[in-house]
């Protein structure tokens, strides 16, 4: 049976069954909660800014994006959105969709952390950030109306997000620090992790072997 909350359908297919599966499985409630506002605020997003896109992909876009923060599927030497999007990619493949597809999928997770450009892409890459930024961000919050925010808070609650989704993204990406040159995720081990340092862009390259 379908599932409808703020007047956004969860996709009933086999795919995107298995994706809730898989990511249920992996995930903490904290992620699994996020993932399912992300969808459902991407999705009423897109609504408010006329974009025609194909649920079933913004649906594995939004479940699989923050899949590399998790204990099983977190890597060791790329981003985590890269863990992700490598994932999504894959398991649109391997359930018979085409590359165009699991390319679109692969941008809007990879690219979720990289505000202004996927605005640019595909509606299936750009509202997955889009979901992300009001979920985690707070921003354009003024698309959606109250009444759709409050159902999907009801639907799959935020206690204490600010904090825990700052110790998931910590816990994530803790172990491989220089994955996070030039994104915002330096920012989060700036704040929680003795002893990080940013690597500095202007320090790199005026240390370069160029000898200009």
């Amino acid at each position: 049976m379908n599932e409808t909350i703020a007047d956004v359908t969860i996709p009933d297919t086999a795919l995107a069954r298995a994706a809730t599966d898989m990511v249920r499985e992996a995930s903490s409630p904290l992620l699994f909660n996020h993932c399912r506002r992300v969808y459902l605020f991407g999705s009423l997003k897109g609504r408010h800014r006329k974009l025609d896109v194909d649920p079933e992909l913004l649906y594995v876009g939004a479940m699989f994006h923050d899949l590399g923060l998790t204990e099983r599927y977190r890597s060791t030497d790329q981003r985590f959105e890269v863990d992700g999007a490598d994932l999504a990619r894959d398991f649109l493949l391997e359930h018979g969709h085409s590359p165009a597809d699991a390319r679109a999928v692969w941008l809007g997770i990879a690219l979720h952390t990289t505000p202004g450009v996927p605005d640019h892409l595909e509606p299936e890459t750009a509202l997955v950030s889009a979901g992300v930024e009001t979920d985690v961000l707070g921003w354009d919050l003024d698309e959606i109306s109250p009444e759709n925010i409050a159902e999907v808070v009801k639907a799959h609650p935020r206690p204490n997000f600010k904090r825990e989704i700052l110790r998931a993204f910590t816990d994530g990406m803790k172990n491989r620090p220089s994955s996070t040159f030039g994104t915002m995720n330096d920012d989060v081990l700036a704040h929680f992790v003795p002893g990080f340092v940013r690597e500095d862009f202007v320090d790199i390259i005026m240390s370069s072997d160029w000898p200009e």
